[in-house]
């Protein structure tokens, strides 16, 4: 059920990048618009992803996944039959509010399976995170290609009543809540910020980097972090416990996420475009939706078998091993991409080689942030974690649409070196994300195995201890 939900929120997230022209036509709507059937769900999910985590720590994580899938299935519900851009805005945007089965799933996880079996389940729903992403845009053309890309929100939906009947009836009542009381001011603010940052960084494409919209929005964004965070260091309950952010393991693995967050969304949104552009103008296949998904096939491919693959290879060259071997592969893969992509060969061996990367770098942050925390808190760090790899997916999408933007023909077509400079500042990200890899700390190299249960080893952790 867990794995359902989780590939099932994945998929109605990335379905629809491949298709949004169609939709900007069948809606009559503008390209700025349409764009935010993209955004609409980004800025839901940065929202209520760590909330739905506390709140099921707090709650009970049975409980709150369940409300968490009833929205995600409406939302996809509503998508599917919206007449007009505004009801389709308000579909994507509810569907966001499905981001919460990320948490809920890791913390369902460590508190219901034995010790033993907690990093390769982890470590696969991360995979799986990572995966659908990829898979979305394989299978996108397929799908509309058969039916019409309304199917695009129909079949996720059906599945994703599945997994909340079998939730219903199959996830037992969660046995540890976390005490004090949920912090609706700090849940206020949070959403506030991310909200003024994300719009900004969305917009300021067609708006301008130093428009006064922009950066009174980035000014708006940077109070109101300091006050949230002010807010919840003085709190009793905070919604996200600041110490435990402060932890070494916790704010390199963040990083590391932000930073792969910038080039995975980054690249997911623009190469299918390249792809497709006409090779009249010097590059492009002139590629169909289904040629240019089947041509990103290996990353799916390869991002699931690393992924399963992370657990073993985390317990034998340990977390920081595997994450900065990771990000050697990716900026592998964006340097072919930046250098060598006049081929189809090219493309398929720059997706094998990013898939291998962000599997197993995926399936590792998320065991390591499970590692280095305490059991209740287990929902809202990875809720964390996924919403700060969501905010580097809008960075990065916003810097890819800058670049390409200013580099474009008469005829108003993006131009070849735009997207090559575009693949090299997203491998710049993954250099950084490298960086960063290099500061997550050695005593968590070996959390694959048993101790990862072992609350000690957790609080060890947490304190930048050795775990005994």
């Amino acid at each position: 059920m867990l794995l359902l939900s989780v590939l099932s929120y994945a998929l109605i997230q990335s379905l629809i990048a491949p298709v949004l022209p169609v939709i900007q036509q069948d809606l009559g709507t503008s390209q700025s618009t349409v764009t935010w059937v993209l955004t609409a769900n980004l800025l839901s999910a940065a929202i209520f992803t760590p909330i739905l985590g506390r709140l099921g720590d707090r709650a009970g994580k049975d409980k709150v996944l369940l409300v968490a899938l009833i929205a995600l299935a409406a939302g996809a519900l509503l998508s599917a039959v919206a007449p007009n851009i505004a009801v389709m805005l308000v579909g994507r945007a509810l569907s966001g509010v499905g981001g919460g089965v990320l948490p809920l799933a890791f913390g369902i996880v460590r508190d219901e399976l034995p010790r033993e079996r907690v990093a390769p389940a982890v470590g696969l729903i991360a995979a799986l995170l990572a995966i659908g992403a990829g898979l979305g845009i394989v299978l996108a053309g397929p799908i509309v290609d058969l039916l019409d890309y309304r199917a695009l929100f129909w079949l996720p939906a059906i599945a994703v009543v599945v997994a909340a009947v079998a939730t219903h009836f199959r996830i037992p009542a969660s046995r540890s809540h976390a005490p004090g009381r949920f912090s609706w001011v700090a849940s206020g603010l949070l959403a506030l910020w991310l909200v003024a940052l994300l719009v900004a960084l969305t917009e300021a494409a067609s708006w301008g980097w130093g428009s006064v919209r922009v950066l009174g929005l980035l000014a708006v964004a940077v109070v109101v972090l300091v006050a949230w965070i002010v807010v919840e260091t003085r709190s009793a309950s905070p919604l996200i416990d600041m110490r435990m952010m402060r932890a070494p393991a916790v704010w390199t693995t963040n990083l590391v996420a932000l930073l792969f967050g910038i080039g995975m969304y980054g690249l997911m949104g623009f190469l299918p475009a390249f792809m497709q552009t006409a090779p009249v103008l010097g590059y492009g296949f002139g590629a169909s939706v289904t040629r240019a998904g089947l041509l990103m096939l290996p990353l799916s491919v390869a991002m699931f078998v690393s992924g399963l693959a992370a657990p073993r290879l985390t317990y034998r060259f340990g977390a920081k091993g595997v994450l900065v071997g990771g990000t050697v592969f990716a900026v592998g893969s964006f340097a072919l991409l930046t250098l060598a992509h006049g081929r189809q060969w090219e493309i398929l061996v720059s997706m094998s080689l990013l898939g291998i990367g962000f599997g197993a770098a995926f399936a590792t942050m998320s065991n390591v942030i499970v590692a280095a925390v305490p059991a209740h808190q287990t929902g809202a760090a990875n809720g964390m974690n996924a919403n700060i790899r969501s905010i580097g997916g809008a960075m990065g999408a916003a810097v890819m649409a800058s670049i390409v933007g200013a580099h474009v023909l008469p005829s108003g077509l993006p131009t070849e070196r735009g997207y090559s400079i575009g693949f090299a500042v997203l491998g710049l990200a993954c250099v950084g994300a490298a960086l960063a890899a290099l500061l997550v700390p050695r005593n968590h190299q070996h959390t694959a195995e048993p101790t990862i249960a072992d609350e000690s080893y957790a609080e060890a952790a947490v304190a930048g201890a050795p775990a005994r």
